[in-house]
């Protein structure tokens, strides 16, 4: 395309949360859920044939709703010839997100420029897992990679050696070792007990401790996402939620915080497996670096409980946040994008 520009964008395709992270300086994210209107009354409400993001969960009564992701890939891509309608449906839903997450960042001008892309994938994503990413990518990208998230965030905060990141996700927990190479898979572990895994235990929690109390999952994942604690500071949390149709505060102080410590067991386990198979000479060194990444690494006692459990069975263990949680994995896509030898990209014009 004669006197295009590259346009370089990292991309965190995510369970609950889409990131962008472009060369042009946009930067957004949006929650991964897109609607399309049930009949003529919600067509003419909304005035258009798509909805995403925030206003497709908050008018959810007058769409069809769906999120094309669970535990961070595409739904039905590893058993797409079993489920072929469903993984169709998916396909088409993603790429439908994953167009509007580009016309963000090309300021509705995607013709106007040569596009790459590099997406995250949790750790362990499977060659199905990521040809599916390729497939809704075509058409919309001109060149792809597809990168480990956790790796990515690495590469972003130039924590290539002997630093471990653990991503806290909706859908999964990452982690990776970097020992200054591309990690391989016995570098990297996903656990699936993540920030879905907490909302559907806080729920459970709620019900069984107010059973006449009326609310939905999504109503508590808004109180978790704005209180998730695991230590005791000493507060109560009050949730307010209609009880026969009445607003009532109902303590859930206790319920929010077993919920948010049903992930650390998963996490722990994976650290001290990564840090004692890691060489014996760096193993110090690596558990000076951990670092938690994602939207679950804001979880209030998080960071000291996986400390307490590093110096009970490691003897040590240094933990520590970043300050862009969020835009973390697309910020080291971007950097991995414009960094990246032309051997390791897909060229999705001559792969089509």
């Amino acid at each position: 395309m004669a006197g295009a520009r590259v346009l370089n964008i990292g991309i965190d395709f995510g369970t609950s949360r889409s990131v962008i992270s472009c060369d042009n300086g946009i930067r957004t994210f949006i929650p991964s859920y897109v609607g399309f209107p049930k009949d003529a009354v919600s067509r003419k409400l909304f005035g258009k044939d798509i909805v995403f993001g925030d206003e497709a969960v908050k008018n959810r009564l007058s769409l069809d709703l769906f999120r094309p992701l669970d535990r961070g890939v595409l739904k039905y891509s590893d058993d797409r010839d079993i489920n072929r309608k469903d993984y169709k449906q998916t396909i088409d839903v993603a790429r439908k997100l994953f167009e509007h997450l580009v016309l963000l960042a090309t300021e509705g001008n995607p013709k106007g420029h040569i596009i790459r892309g590099v997406i995250g994938t949790p750790a362990i994503a499977s060659k199905k897992n990521k040809q599916a990413l390729l497939e809704m990518s075509e058409g919309i990208l001109d060149a792809v990679l597809i990168a480990s998230e956790p790796f990515t965030v690495a590469y972003g905060l130039n924590l290539l050696t002997n630093s471990l990141i653990v991503d806290i996700g909706a859908g999964t927990v990452d982690l990776c070792r970097m020992r200054g190479v591309m990690p391989s898979e016995d570098d990297q572990i996903t656990t699936f007990k993540a920030g879905d895994h907490i909302d559907q235990v806080f729920f459970d929690l709620i019900k069984a401790k107010y059973p006449e109390a009326n609310f939905t999952v999504n109503m508590v994942k808004k109180f978790k996402e704005e209180n998730a604690l695991i230590s005791k500071n000493g507060e109560s949390l009050y949730i307010t939620l209609p009880v026969k149709g009445k607003p009532m505060q109902l303590d859930v102080t206790e319920e929010l915080r077993e919920a948010c410590r049903s992930i650390v067991p998963d996490i722990v386990d994976a650290v001290k497996h990564l840090v004692t198979t890691f060489d014996p000479e760096f193993q110090d060194c690596l558990k000076e670096n951990v670092v938690l990444v994602g939207g679950g690494s804001q979880i209030i006692g998080l960071r000291e409980a996986i400390e307490t459990y590093m110096r009970e069975t490691l003897g040590y263990g240094k933990v520590r946040k970043i300050d862009e949680p969020v835009f973390a994995g697309a910020n080291g896509a971007l950097m991995l994008c414009k960094d990246m030898p032309e051997k390791y990209w897909v060229d999705l014009k001559t792969a089509a």
